[in-house]
């Protein structure tokens, strides 16, 4: 990874910020509670037996794996993982503990996401083994940090191959899907409605993987390996611990 600050100067080097929402993406969702007819048969929906869920899964209308599903995070039309409620993201995080699948989090089309309601996945895949004494070393650096939740950090990546890219302790999956929230807000917070990435590895070092996608990522990436990263990480986590990131239930109260 290379840190090179001039690049975020130069022509043509902005991003494309997640699209402003329209009523007919909202009359149109797919996700909406009333509209299950909409999708595939679920699979499962939290609370079970439950009349009016709160969060489901389907199967994936276009897997690109086999087995592959979505996790609806809610019946309202919210539109990022930032604003899900504490009771959401507790019934995502069961659903997420259950199971031995890859998760991930693709939010904003620049980020692969083809529906703007909030949604993760879970694939039949192996994501590539990480180095578990590495990832305790990374999430203990203080000069990195963005953010801390019962136990749990949230760090800068210090080799982040794009801006604002994060690591963070999930030994929990309840507080550590809380603790993404609180990222992810704090980044929109920072740098508006980016659109972003993120997955779960589990493991002996249970750790999730955020990339906000403010940059795109070119031949001497792609090609040599060479990631150019134009924000320094401690300065990324500076700004983002100096921004608001109140939970949506507080906001409401």
């Amino acid at each position: 990874m290379v840190i090179a600050p001039g690049r975020a100067h130069r022509p043509g080097a902005g991003f494309a910020l997640i699209e402003p929402e329209t009523q007919a993406e909202r009359d149109e969702c797919p996700f909406c509670r009333g509209r299950e007819d909409r999708t595939p048969p679920e699979t499962r929906r939290l609370p079970e037996g439950a009349a009016e869920w709160t969060v489901r899964v389907v199967p994936n209308l276009y897997p690109a794996v086999e087995g592959q599903e979505v996790i609806v995070h809610s019946p309202h039309h919210a539109r990022t993982f930032a604003e899900l409620t504490d009771e959401e993201l507790e019934f995502v995080a069961d659903i997420v503990s259950s199971t031995d699948a890859f998760w991930l989090v693709n939010e904003g089309r620049a980020a692969g996401s083809s529906l703007p309601h909030s949604h993760s996945q879970l694939a039949s895949v192996e994501p590539p083994a990480e180095n578990p004494a590495g990832v305790g070393v990374v999430l203990a650096v203080d000069e990195l940090l963005v953010a801390e939740r019962d136990g749990l950090r949230a760090v800068a990546h210090p080799a982040g191959r794009l801006p604002y890219e994060l690591l963070l302790g999930a030994e929990r999956i309840r507080p550590a899907l809380l603790l993404l929230r609180e990222c992810i807000a704090r980044l929109r917070s920072v740098e508006g409605p980016v659109a972003w990435n993120a997955w779960l590895h589990r493991g002996t070092a249970p750790h999730l993987e955020v990339v906000p996608r403010l940059t795109v990522l070119a031949g001497l990436e792609l090609g040599a390996g060479i990631y150019v990263n134009s924000l320094d990480p401690a300065e990324a986590a500076a700004r983002l611990r100096s921004t608001d990131a109140t939970p949506p239930d507080q906001a409401a109260a």
